[in-house]
Order: C-alpha cells, then structure tokens, then sequence
C-alpha cells in the first residue's frame, strides 16, 4: 500500500537521509530541498533509467548536456519572456500572495475575501552576465531543459549525420520563480527534468505522439508504479498551449490526489521554427514569432521528398524531482508482522533502490567478523551493482528494519558460521519476503550480478 499521507513520507525522507530542506539551519528556503546521501543515489539511479531507456536502449536518440544561463534572445524568440507567467493575487489584509488558479476566491493564510485582481507573474529567474548591471546584460536561468536542445539542432545534425525520425535527450536543472511551491518537492524554484526532443516528419507526428505516449507508460511501470496509480489525460482542444497540436498527461495517484507526473506533447514545428532564419523559405505550420537575430536555418534534409523541412517536435517531458516523490510514495508500505510488530518498507525497484547490499555483521565487537566484513564490501564494491554499505549497529534486529525502511533489497549477514565452517557462507536476507538463504561467498558475485541484471 503506498503513502496515502504526505507527512509520513515526509518524516522519513529527513529522517533517513533522503531528502532535507535547504539552509534548515537557518529556517530554510520555501520550494528549494537539499538530497542527502540516500536521495542522492536514488535520483541519480532514476536519471539512469531514464538515459538507458532514451539513449542506450534506443539507436535513434543523441545526448545533450547545455548550460543553464541562457541568452535572452533564446527565451524572447521561444516566447517564454512574454507568455511564462502564472496569475497571481494578493491578499489585501495579511499581504499574502498566491496563484489565483491555486484557491478558490479566499486567502488560504486568513481566510479573507479581499483579494486584488488576478495580474501575470513572469516565472523566470533572471541574472546579469558581466560587470555592467543594464539591461544589455540580462540573462535567465533556463526555466525548461528544452530550448538548447532546439538552438543547438543543426550542430547536433551536422555533428552527427542523423536523419529523420531521431531526438536529443537532455536531463538537468532548471528554475522557475514559483508563486506558492507545494507538496513537498512536488513544486519547487529548482528542479531537475528529463525531457526528450523527438523531430519527426510533418505527418508523421501523430503516429510518433502516440508511440511516445505508450513508451513512457510503460516506463512508469518499469521503475514500479501500478498501473492503478497512473492515469492518462488527453488535453481538450481548449486547453491546449496554442502551439501544441496534442498533449497527452501521465498523471499519478498522490495523497493529495491525480496529479502529472509527465507531459507528451506534439509542439509541431513551433520551437524549430520560432528559432530559425529565413522563416518565409518554410511552410510553418504552427504560428512563431518572426525572427531577424537568428544566423541559422534549423532545418533537415528529407530525402525522400528532396527538399529542406523544419520538424515537428514530439517532448516527452517529465520532473525528475516529482518522479522521484512518485516512486518513494508509491514504495512505502507499512507492514502488520503480527504480534504487535509492525514495520516500515520501502519497496523501491532494486536497480533504482540507493543501497543494493548492506553487510550487516552478527556482532561488531569481533575483530574476525568485522574484518571479514570489511574484506567483503571490498569485493562486492568492484562487482559495479551500485553502493554497498557496512551496517556496523550491533544489533541485527534494528539493522534489518533501517534498512527495510530505505529500501535496500539484501542484507548480507556475516556470522560465526562464515569464520569456522567450509566453504565459506553468509547468510543473504531478501526485503519483500524477509526470507534467508545461506550463500557461499564464492559465489557471491555471480549470484549478485544475477541479481541485480
């Protein structure tokens, strides 16, 4: 059974090392979190996924790794400095300020009636490059990973020789200056995202929409979610951006209800088109701000109709930071063991759990375990299946539940037996099923590559 409360997940992520609210020592930041030492290896184990399944697992995908401040001209020809805005209102008794489209015609904070009309808020954060402070040296950090992706187009062509259908892949941070960040790392000022840039043939765009669309449901359900706990929401007409021709959202089940976890649009041939030169040469279908800046044609040869052809662009495009909380939420059980004895378990898929292996010794005041400890996190360290840790409490009871609480699926216990009988064993103890299995440590690599393959 998942979370169905966002503080008991919340108290463990502090509690065990995933995630802590940034400067906490001084009262913290609103919408900015700091990972620790168990967040930060699930994150990175989620943004693996995600590269092997875009990059490595497909041969029609580049990888891209772009700055994150961003000349102004990109973000003006995109249309993010005039359209990137959320309604905001103030509330004119406690001076509060909230999106207009988060409360319902009342000041969350006093209650009050009194609200100023909804005005728009430019969410961008910007910056000043160089020792001037003037306008010439406005810069943005990037609010979305995707518009390097489309300025650097050609390059990634010619560098590359790809023809159509192929994508560019990109993960990394972005900002945006939100109104009101809620539910936890759900909404925040900094994030991570994942998104795909997929250019397709015009007319061929909605048959790649919907490959897409499928391809990342089953993803989702790949790193653990139940299919319950997704939903698929195709946008209406009128709510579509207006450059969008289709918007598919993958939404998930959280406590606070179906929310999206990820979008799959078909932006047409708006962003490439929005950023080249020479747009009278091309048949546009989406409508983009003219441009007289641009020194490139962001274009591509068809070759079957032998002709220059700005793409249609289908984006996958998720949250690593909301996909994160989704797999922790959708992991947490609590578990009647009878008796009065409870636990807490954290089913996280094993390639995405942060501690593969935790070597647990019998009792760690014996030099002769504790070093047949240390000799195998030595050995299982190289075996490159992930982090390995050396749970050294003393008490075998308290370690297997810390580390059923963070989701490591083996414990590896080091016992008297492992010293005095031949051949060597250890005792292996699975999370899910709390089941036991002697192993010898000979054959401890190639039962945990199996494992973990």
């Amino acid at each position: 059974m998942a979370a169905t409360q966002m503080e008991q997940l919340v108290s463990l992520c502090k509690r065990r090392g995933f995630i802590f609210q940034n400067s906490d020592i001084y009262g913290g930041l609103q919408g900015l979190y700091d990972y620790g030492p168990l967040g930060v290896e699930l994150k990175n184990n989620i943004k693996a996924a995600w590269w092997r399944a875009m990059v490595y697992e497909r041969d029609d995908v580049e990888g891209l790794d772009a700055a994150i401040i961003t000349n102004r001209k990109v973000l003006h020809y995109s249309g993010h400095e005039d359209t990137f805005s959320d309604p905001m209102v103030d509330c004119k008794k406690c001076k509060g300020r909230f999106r207009a489209d988060h409360i319902d015609g009342k000041c969350p904070n006093c209650g009050s009636t009194e609200l100023t009309e909804p005005r728009p808020f430019n969410l961008m954060l910007r910056t000043q490059l160089g020792p001037v402070v003037n306008e010439d040296a406005v810069a943005y950090l990037r609010p979305e990973t995707a518009q390097a992706i489309f300025t650097q187009f050609k390059n990634v062509v010619d560098a590359t020789s790809r023809k159509l259908p192929f994508g560019i892949a990109q993960i990394g941070k972005s900002f945006r200056n939100e109104i009101t960040p809620k539910n936890f790392i759900f909404r925040v000022r900094e994030f991570e995202q994942a998104e795909l840039e997929f250019f397709v043939k015009p007319g061929e765009d909605e048959k790649w929409h919907e490959i897409w669309k499928q391809n990342r449901i089953q993803w989702w359900r790949d790193q653990g979610i139940e299919s319950d706990n997704l939903k698929i929401y195709d946008q209406q007409p009128d709510e579509l951006a207006h450059y969008a021709k289709a918007c598919t959202d993958i939404e998930y089940k959280f406590p606070w209800g179906f929310d999206e976890l990820e979008g799959v649009a078909n932006r047409r041939d708006y962003d490439l088109g929005n950023h080249t030169k020479s747009q009278e040469e091309f048949n546009l279908e989406a409508k983009c701000h003219e441009n007289h800046d641009s020194t490139t044609k962001l274009c591509i040869r068809d070759d079957d109709e032998n002709k220059w052809v700005i793409p249609f662009v289908i984006e996958p495009s998720m949250g690593i930071d909301r996909g994160m909380l989704a797999i922790l939420v959708e992991a947490y059980n609590e578990e009647d063991l009878g008796n009065g004895n409870s636990r807490i378990v954290m089913k996280i898929k094993k390639h995405l759990a942060p501690i593969k292996v935790a070597i647990v010794p019998l009792k760690k005041n014996s030099p002769e375990i504790m070093a047949k400890c240390h000799e195998l996190k030595q050995k299982l360290m190289k075996l490159g299946i992930g982090r390995v840790a050396l749970e050294n409490t003393g008490n075998i009871g308290k370690a297997y539940r810390r580390h059923d609480e963070i989701g490591t699926p083996l414990c590896l216990t080091v016992d008297f037996e492992t010293l005095e009988q031949q051949p060597e064993s250890v005792t292996l103890r699975d999370r899910d099923t709390m089941e036991q299995i002697r192993v010898n440590t000979a054959d401890l690599p190639a039962y945990l590559r199996e494992y973990f393959a």
